[in-house]
């Protein structure tokens, strides 16, 4: 087949393009795989006096991350996470922001991936209602929080972090006999890949918490 030079110029136009495609969104993978890391290392062996300040600085990050790729269910999911990890540490009436910027993350994520990256949206979102507060300060709701839960365990019911997070939970509804079914769920659970050291540390806090229970 013969191509004249205005069909030449197109295929090279597409060919740039694909090309430019392609490192864009290697970039944006490689970017999310080293903050992720920075995440794993932060929440599971910086010193809790500096856990706060690295969370602050990943916040950051992962917000610049988002904004430039706004409809990538990852990296919104990720945001998430991030910033309830920077609630947690920074704690009270502070938190609520990051608290609320992180479940706006997760909801919009889950309207990009319905199963949230294999569940972990619905950790995250049921943990934030679980834990902030409800009326007329924030958002939290234990009925909201359950059926988070919920959803986590119909996609990875087998998760550490799912049964552990929703052991407490129980525990915190009174719920002691489902609470310690779901805590030795997490114990015997399977870590992910990519989340081994934050897996493993949420098992010891589920054989901490079923030696409680």
């Amino acid at each position: 087949m013969r191509f004249t030079p205005n069909k030449c110029l197109a295929t090279a136009l597409i060919g740039a393009s694909l090309v430019l495609v392609s490192v864009s969104a290697n970039a944006y993978e490689n970017a999310l795989f080293a903050l992720k890391n920075r995440w794993e290392h932060t929440v599971t062996q910086t010193p809790k006096s500096e856990r706060e300040e690295n969370l602050k600085a990943l916040a950051e990050e992962v917000q610049t991350l988002a904004k430039q790729h706004s409809d990538a269910a990852d990296v919104l999911i990720w945001q998430g996470v991030v910033l309830a990890s920077y609630a947690r540490e920074q704690g009270g009436l502070g938190a609520l922001g990051s608290a609320k910027e992180a479940r706006d993350a997760l909801e919009r994520a889950i309207e990009l991936d319905p199963a949230g990256n294999n569940g972990s949206a619905y950790v995250t979102l049921g943990a934030l209602y679980d834990r902030v507060p409800g009326g007329l300060i924030s958002f939290g709701d234990s009925e909201t929080a359950e059926r988070m839960f919920q959803r986590a365990l119909d996609i990875r019911p087998d998760g550490i972090d799912v049964n552990y997070y929703y052991a407490s939970f129980l525990e915190e509804e009174g719920n002691t006999q489902a609470a310690k079914a779901h805590a030795q769920r997490a114990v015997n659970g399977t870590a992910r890949e990519g989340r081994k050291a934050s897996d493993e540390a949420l098992r010891n806090d589920a054989k901490a918490l079923l030696g409680s229970l």
